[in-house]
C-alpha cells in the first residue's frame, strides 16, 4: 500500500495449472479470493479477466500467491501456525480477525511481517519510532506493544478512516499515549520534524510502507532523524517478483506503473554507503537497512 501517499497495493491475476487464480496481496504476503467472491477492489476484476484471458499461453505473468514468494501456501501455512500465530499477541489477532473482511484488508501489514518487525524492535531496544503508512494500524499496534511504555511514535497517513478502525484496539491495549498519529502527506512531516535539530539522529527505528515513487525522498529525510546504529525497514521492495523483468510488460497492468521506481530504489540502497542492508524474500520483499554513518 501507499501508506501515506497514494496506494500501490492491488490485486494481481496469474496463470496456474491453466486455470486462472487471483491473488491479492495481504500486508507483507496476499490471500486468495475462490469460488467467485471477490471483496471490493480499486480495480475491475472483469477487466483483469479479459486481460489474462487474452495473453498469449507463453505469456509471462509475474505475481505471488497467498504465500507471498514462498514456494507453496502449505509452506507459508507451515510459517504462520508453527510460528508466528502461537506468540501472536492476543489483541493482535482480534484486529486481524476484525479487519478480515475489510475490504481492503489485503492492505494490513501480515503477521509474519509483523513478528519479523517486533524481533528488530527488541534487538535495538528501540523506544522512539516512526511509520510511514498505517492503515488499520496492525504494525502500528505490535510496535507500540513491543516498545517500552515511555517508547513514542510518529504514525503518518493520509487516511484517518482506516487508522480508527484500529484504534478500538489500541485503546484496549493501553497504547495509545504512545502514539502521534498525523493524517497527511509523509514527506511535510518529515521535514517539519527536520527543522527542529533535535529530531536529527533522534528515533531508533523506522517502518515505511509507501508509494514507490518518494521512497528515496523518504531514505534522504529518515536518515537524517534515525540514528547512527538504528534501522530503517522498507516493505515491498521485490514489488510482486517484477523487479527480475527487464521490462514490466508481462506484468500485471497495477504492477507495471510503480515497476522503475522499485528498481530504482533497490539499484540506490546497495549502492548507498551510508547503509549496511539486507533484502529478505518476506512477504512481497523487505529491505532492512542499518544506519552506519
Amino acid at each position: 500500500m501507499a501508506r501515506g501517499g497514494t496506494c500501490t497495493r492491488t490485486c494481481c491475476p496469474m496463470m496456474l495449472n491453466g486455470k486462472l487464480s487471483v491473488h491479492i496481496r495481504q500486508q507483507a504476503t496476499a490471500f486468495r479470493v475462490l469460488e467467485g467472491t471477490f471483496p471490493r477492489l480499486d480495480c475491475d476484476l472483469g477487466n483483469l479477466f479479459s486481460q489474462v484471458e487474452e495473453m498469449e499461453p507463453t505469456a509471462k505473468v509475474v505475481s505471488y500467491s497467498p504465500s507471498g514468494l514462498l514456494q507453496s501456501d502449505e509452506l507459508y501455512n507451515f510459517v504462520l501456525t508453527t510460528s508466528v500465530y502461537p506468540r501472536e499477541e492476543e489483541i493482535l489477532k482480534e484486529l486481524r480477525e476484525a479487519i478480515a473482511n475489510h475490504p481492503q484488508s489485503y492492505l494490513a501489514t501480515a503477521p509474519d511481517g509483523g513478528q519479523f518487525i517486533a524481533l528488530l524492535l527488541k534487538l535495538l531496544n528501540a523506544k522512539k519510532t516512526i511509520e510511514v503508512g498505517v492503515f488499520t494500524g496492525y504494525s502500528l499496534l505490535l510496535t507500540a506493544l513491543t516498545i517500552p511504555h515511555g517508547g513514542k511514535i510518529i504514525a503518518i497517513d493520509v487516511d484517518r478512516e482506516a487508522y480508527e478502525i484500529g484504534l478500538p484496539f489500541i485503546k484496549k491495549a493501553n497504547v495509545e499515549h504512545k502514539i502521534d498519529f498525523i493524517e497527511s502527506q509523509a514527506l511535510p512531516v518529515l521535514d517539519k520534524l527536520l527543522e527542529n535539530r533535535e529530531n536529527e539522529s533522534s528515533f531508533d527505528f523506522a517502518f515505511v510502507d509507501a508509494d514507490r515513487a518518494n521512497l528515496m525522498n523518504y531514505h534522504e529525510r529518515l536518515l537524517m532523524l534515525v540514528r547512527v546504529g538504528g534501522v530503517i525497514v522498507y516493505d515491498n521492495t521485490l514489488w510482486g517478483g517484477t523487479v527480475t523483468l527487464a521490462d514490466p510488460s508481462s506484468a500485471h497492468p497495477m504492477r507495471q506503473f510503480a515497476w522503475k521506481d522499485t528498481i530504482e530504489f533497490n539499484k540506490m540502497i546497495a549502492g548507498d554507503l551510508r547503509v549496511d542492508i539486507s533484502q529478505v524474500a518476506l512477504g512481497d520483499g523487505m529491505t532492512i537497512c542499518r544506519r552506519i554513518c
